[in-house]
């Protein structure tokens, strides 16, 4: 198949230019540690492609992770610890185990109860890698520290959530949110702190009502990474829309007052 052919070329382009002797200087120094900054910022490429439907460059971006991947296998290789060949077959492996329902004889009654077996056999992996760890298992482990906050907080909470560790309701959700706001003002207001004593504290308090709004975001079956890119486009596509009437009035950002922006604001927000 071509499909093979491609890649037994790209393993063996990836082992030329980690060649000790005729590779690449850059390609040859690096480490498992030294890739993962690189990796991450590909994620984050892939990610604008498809979120600007970007699909001529979605083609190179996913090429550009894949690569990634690669790059780790190569390193691994040399230091004898798996090749590129046996992280497929543990990914072969680990989606078969998890989708039954497709590749056995066994059922489900609906997506719920096919994420319940999901989420079973996540749990069997998580207590094996614990007992060859020797430590204690818990439903927190494997939820990457490196993620982004907002993501990770999603996922702690979602995992808490699997185990009964959840409101059932609403209403708890958004009175804890206002608990946290208050709490938040009462460190703002105190004076019987030093200041970096005070800005701790406030920092500690506004970290809790960020996780607090996270709580709400998944409750309300949305994902907090995915409403706040879409906010953070819809405030910028806004916001250059209030820089460009501003400059047909023949005017800087600076030389308007907060009223004028505003009211420009609001002129921006009507229309479609």
């Amino acid at each position: 198949m071509e499909a093979d052919g491609n890649l037994e070329k790209l393993l063996n382009i990836m082992q030329r230019l980690r060649d000790p002797e005729t590779g690449c200087p850059w390609d040859k120094k690096q480490t498992f540690a030294s890739v993962v900054p690189h990796t991450i910022e590909e994620v984050y490429e892939l990610a604008d492609a498809i979120e600007m439907q970007d699909f001529s460059d979605l083609k190179g971006e996913l090429g550009d992770l894949l690569f990634q991947v690669v790059f780790y296998a190569q390193i691994a290789k040399e230091q004898g610890l798996f090749e590129f060949s046996d992280i497929l077959a543990t990914l072969n492996e680990k989606l078969v185990r998890r989708h039954p329902h497709v590749f056995s004889e066994a059922s489900f009654a609906d997506e719920q109860a096919v994420h319940a077996n999901w989420e079973i056999e996540k749990q069997k992996e998580r207590l094996q890698k614990a007992a060859e760890m020797n430590q204690q298992e818990s439903v927190l482990d494997n939820i990457p520290l490196a993620l982004p906050a907002l993501n990770r907080a999603y996922k702690i909470q979602k995992r808490c959530a699997n185990v009964g560790f959840d409101w059932a309701e609403l209403e708890p959700v958004v009175a804890k949110i206002h608990e946290e706001i208050d709490e938040v003002l009462v460190e703002v207001q105190r004076t019987d702190l030093s200041e970096q004593q005070r800005q701790a504290r406030i920092g500690d308090e506004l970290g809790d009502l960020l996780f607090a709004n996270v709580n709400l975001v998944r409750h309300l079956s949305a994902n907090p990474e995915t409403v706040l890119r879409q906010a953070n486009q819809k405030f910028e596509k806004r916001f250059r829309l209030v820089e460009l009437e501003v400059l047909k009035q023949g005017k800087q950002m600076q030389d308007c007052s907060l009223l004028e922006l505003d009211e420009i604001w609001d002129e921006v927000k009507k229309m479609k």
